[in-house]
Parts: structure tokens; sequence; C-alpha cells
């Protein structure tokens, strides 16, 4: 079945009933002036749908003072140099929901409102409660390039400028109005677990200005079929954003969409959860049905969000969900880039594959088909992706061939030689093995050829002798890329696993 088709399928059996439970919020109305300002994002699936504030008497009750927010985590708005969108998560109903920010940690003289996007989950299985979930987002506007702001959440009864309350507060820093030597970190599949907190800890020491998060979040839906069959936890999402706060609280966490991140509960495409829970840039075909497909620029860097769901072989519950209309914006988004005198690189992310050898799901040869080619065209510089949970990197590839070998350690130019694609999926879920001797693992694997597959557009797997998979490693990983600026500059690319060891690097050039 289709996302829509799984969409009906779940209203029509659960009812109207489920929805009634649900109460509607809305968020206060306090501006903020002076050295910023706010804005409320467009309403999302999943949002509360009239302005009536917290109706239920329940809710009236609610002490405010014992609401403590939690799972903050944050995300550049349209120019990273002037926007940052704060998201947070409260356990039950507040009244009026709201952010301060200021230049120091105790003055937090600025004071925006909050809007509010409530998420009810009905009890979908006999084993799992109906879940009430509450997410709130703050959206700053005319902040000052290169700035450090700091900023506590709070509502009434809770006021993160308190004295007390000092702990709470969190900070961020916005994009340099000029190009500036930073580091980015990436990884996919990250779910729930000790390995995915002990990641996030070395991703911290990273010191990055912003973390790539390549889809397949939290797992609430633990099969990620996008079958009838698939179960569903919403609790999941509190678990995950609880974890992941320690990072993301204080770096912008810029996520798209994987195949677990399909839930056909709460719309037809199945992104009204993704769209309560994040507020991510919106400049993309259509940031309401594809949340996940997106584009920034930090310094000489632009960055590029897909969302694989679209073209895939394999998983085919979105495919082709967007009519091309992702794709085209792709291609015409690249060749804009491309054409930016003051960006150096292109990186773009996403979740399936284009080029792997696990055993679990290797390529997608939807993606190959349908992005390859445009990648190729506008001349790419790194493509990094999840899906199979291990750390992989290819050759210097162009046309689906090695153009150029990249032993551990060699730099490549991305212009002359090709793109290297690297799947970064050990962010903490368990991990997949290769069709290759153990002994291969984590160190340059000079074999002839590799057995694999692809996904064809059948459906069927396509069996195929690869000689471009360059580094294999299957423990718990992630990517920290340095990028240097000036006459010469560089994407310093490494691999790191989760005791902060260093398993791979390599240097792109343009």
């Amino acid at each position: 079945m289709t996302m829509p088709e799984q969409h009906a399928y779940l209203r029509a059996r659960i009812g109207r009933r489920a929805l009634l439970r649900a109460g509607t919020l809305t968020a206060g109305s306090v501006a903020g002036a002076g050295l910023l300002g706010s804005s409320s994002a467009t309403a999302q699936p999943g949002a509360a749908a009239s302005p009536a504030f917290l109706p239920s008497s329940a809710a009236t009750r609610v002490d405010g003072s014992l609401v403590a927010p939690f799972g903050r985590h944050l995300a550049y708005g349209s120019d990273p140099r002037t926007r940052m969108t704060v998201s947070w998560q409260v356990p039950l109903p507040v009244r009026r929901p709201y952010l301060r920010v200021g230049l120091k940690p105790w003055e937090l003289s600025q004071r925006v409102g909050a809007e509010v996007r409530p998420l009810h989950t009905p009890s979908l299985s006999a084993k799992l409660p109906a879940v009430d979930q509450y997410y709130l987002h703050a959206a700053l506007e005319r902040l000052r390039p290169g700035t450090t702001y700091y900023y506590g959440v709070g509502h009434d009864g809770f006021d993160p400028a308190d004295a007390w309350r000092l702990g709470t507060v969190g900070s961020f820093r916005t994009a340099p109005s000029h190009a500036e030597p930073f580091v980015f970190t990436a990884f996919g599949d990250q779910g729930v677990s000790y390995d995915a907190l002990a990641n996030d800890q070395v991703i911290l020491g990273q010191n990055p200005a912003f973390h790539l998060h390549a889809g397949d979040l939290c797992y609430a839906d633990g099969n990620g079929q996008g079958l009838p069959a698939d179960t569903y936890d919403a609790r999941v999402w509190d678990q995950f954003l609880a974890q992941t706060e320690s990072v993301a609280a204080r770096v912008p966490w810029m996520v798209t969409t994987g195949n677990h991140d399909m839930e056909a509960w709460y719309s037809p495409n199945g992104y009204g959860g993704q769209n309560a829970r994040w507020t991510l840039p919106s400049d993309g075909p259509d940031p309401v049905k594809s949340p996940g497909v997106y584009s920034f620029t930090y310094g000489n860097v632009a960055v590029v969000a897909l969302d694989a769901n679209d073209v895939s072989h394999e998983i085919r519950a979105n495919t082709g969900y967007t009519d091309g209309a992702q794709t085209r914006w792709l291609d015409r988004r690249l060749g804009e880039l491309r054409r930016d005198r003051d960006i150096d690189f292109v990186v773009v992310f996403f979740h399936h594959c284009a080029f792997s050898t696990t055993n679990a799901h290797a390529s997608d040869g939807g993606v190959r088909d349908a992005w390859v080619p445009l990648f190729e065209k506008h001349r790419v510089d790194l493509v990094v992706n999840g899906h199979n949970h291990v750390y992989e990197r290819t050759d210097a590839l162009r046309g689906g061939a090695v153009g150029r070998r990249v032993p551990i350690g060699e730099s490549v130019s991305s212009v002359r030689d090709g793109i290297v694609y690297v799947t970064a999926g050990g962010a903490g879920k368990a991990l997949y093995d290769f069709p290759v001797p153990d002994s291969y693992e984590g160190r340059v694997a000079d074999l002839e050829s590799v057995p694999t597959y692809h996904w064809a557009a059948d459906g069927a797997k396509a069996t195929e002798t690869v000689e471009w998979s360059r580094v294999r490693y299957t423990g718990f990983s992630f990517l920290a890329v340095e990028v240097t600026t000036g006459h010469r500059p560089e994407l310093r690319v490494s691999a790191l696993a989760e005791t902060g060891r260093r398993i791979d690097h390599f240097t792109v050039t343009r």
C-alpha cells in the first residue's frame, strides 16, 4: 500500500473518536523587539486548527512551575546568518509558552511567543496507549551574523530567566557574514541507544557549526517498510529528543526523512508528524508535503537535503509522491548554487544509498537513475547517505565507474576525478555487515571486485560486481568535515568511531 492508502486505512479503522480525545492548543502572542523579531511558521499537518487556547478543564489545573520543557533542538531558517528556530517539547499542556533570548546568559531580555503544534496518536495496536505530544517552535529573525545568542524556553509558571533556572539556558551561534573555517558533522540511522548517545557526545566534542542527520531519526516505526503491518510507538520520539538535546540544543540539527520516518497516521504522505516536530528551511518544492527537502548555505558551503523515499526502487510506499517536482527542484537549485561565486562546495545528503555494498540494503537504483546524473551535471562535491548501518565510502565516481582511486589519506578533485559517496549509517541502530571478509573492515580494501546488488525499477535485486567500494567499517561512527577557505579551499573529511578514533580520512578539493 502507498502512504495515502495506509493513511486512509488507519483513519477508517481508528475512526473519528480518537481525534475527539485530543485538545487544541495555540501559542501566546508575546512579541519581541529590538535585536530580533519573531515569525510564526505556516500551520503544519498535526498542528492546532483554531486559535482557541487550552480549552480543556484538565489543562487549566496544570501547575506550570511543575512542567519542565525538554527535547530542545535548533534548526537554521532560510538564512543561517540571520534566522534560527528553537523547538522543544512539554509533557503536558501549558499556558503561553515562549522563548527568552539575549546576548548574555543572565540578560535574556527579549521574549518571543512560541507556536504550539499538538500531536495526537491514538492506540494503533492493543499493546500501545494513545499519546498526546506538545511541540513548540519559536522562529527568530533579524539576528546578527557570527554572533552567539543565549536562550531559555518557558511558559506561565516556568520562567527560564529566574536565577535558579539559569542552568536551563542554552546557546547558539549564527553563521558568519563572510566565509571562515568551520566543522560540520553528519550521520544517519540513529535511534535510541547507548551507542547513539556516545556518538552524540563525541560529535559535541568536534564543536560543529551544524549537524546533518540523513534520516531514520528515532525509529518510532520499527519496521520502516511502508507496510500496513508496520508497528508504531510515538513515545519513542520523547526518548529520542531527550537523548539528542545535549547536542541539538546548541548545534543546529538539520534532518531529512528516511523510510522509518514515514508515519502514515498523521497525514496522507506520512510526514505530518515530521511537520509537528521540526521546523526546517522552506525553500524546497513544498515545505509541508516534503519537509525533508530544502537547502541552506553556511559560509562557502551549500547543503542540499533530499527525500529519497520519493525515488526509491526498494521501499515504494512514497515512490513518486512529488510527481517529479523534487527532482526538477534539485536540478534548478544545484544550478543556482553552482552559479554563486561565493560557494566553493556543494554537499548533498539524503537517506537511501546511491552506492553501497552491504547485505541489508545495498544500493538504490532509483537514486542512481534520478539524481546521480544531476550530481555529476552540477559537479556536486560530496554526497552523504544513511540507510545501511555501517560506514562505507567509494572512490571518486563518474558515470558509475571509478574516476580515481582514493585510498585513506588521499586528496581528490571533485571537478577532475568525480564524486565520493559516503554511507554514514552507523549512528546507533544495530549494525549491518558486508559481503566481504571481516578482515577488510575499516581499512583500504584493495579488492579487484566486490559482489553486491542494487534495487531495480521492478523492485527486484539486480546483482552486480563493483570496484568502487574503497573503505568499510562495521562499528558505530559518524562524519566530521573540516571546511577551509582561501585560494585553495578544502573539505577535510574524517570518519570517527564512537570512541573518537579516526577510522578514515580523505580531502576533497576544487
